[in-house]
């Protein structure tokens, strides 16, 4: 099986630093410039979280899996919100999305590891499950309602960011 080497502790602080300043500065950038910048971030950003969430999870495998990525989200989106309290409604729907999507990239990337898939594999197709949750439910809470052409945007931006930061990362750590 294709693995990445086990994370340091070192190396975990960064990702999950990586992970959190990426999710403040996708909250805050859509309070500040409008929700089709969500698209931007969805790619930017929202890829790059995806990764990094992965990454996590073979690092924290077994290990309060669950307990931690609960509490990363709960501090991404508890940081955008005291750094712009009008960021509570972005910062209340990032925490729904990121929770329901994390839930679902959880399943499908351990479904993926028990099956041998490689890494690249595993964390893409996730990437891809967990996308199409987040892409739903973050507009939708975030902007009052379904937005069809925002929730397809998104979900096309993350899982193309998405499997460009995989890339980059698997190159990185191997």
């Amino acid at each position: 099986m294709d693995k990445l080497p086990r994370s340091s502790p070192i190396v975990s602080v960064g990702l999950v630093a990586v992970y959190l300043v990426s999710i403040v500065a996708a909250n805050l950038l859509i309070v500040w410039l409008g929700k089709w910048m969500s698209v931007v971030n969805a790619f930017l950003f929202i890829g790059l979280d995806l990764v990094t969430r992965d990454l996590l999870h073979d690092a924290w495998h077994g290990r309060r899996l669950a307990l931690k990525m609960g509490a990363l989200i709960a501090t991404g989106s508890l940081l955008s919100w005291l750094l712009n309290r009008d960021a509570a409604q972005i910062a209340i729907a990032s925490f729904v999305a990121f929770a329901l999507a994390a839930t679902t990239d959880t399943v499908v990337y351990s479904i993926a590891v028990r099956r041998g898939w490689p890494w690249l594999q595993r964390s893409n197709g996730s990437n891809i499950a967990s996308a199409a949750v987040d892409s739903l439910v973050f507009p939708t809470i975030a902007f009052g309602g379904l937005q069809p052409a925002l929730t397809i945007l998104q979900f096309v931006a993350k899982t193309m960011g998405g499997f460009l930061w995989s890339i980059i990362f698997r190159r990185r750590l191997t």
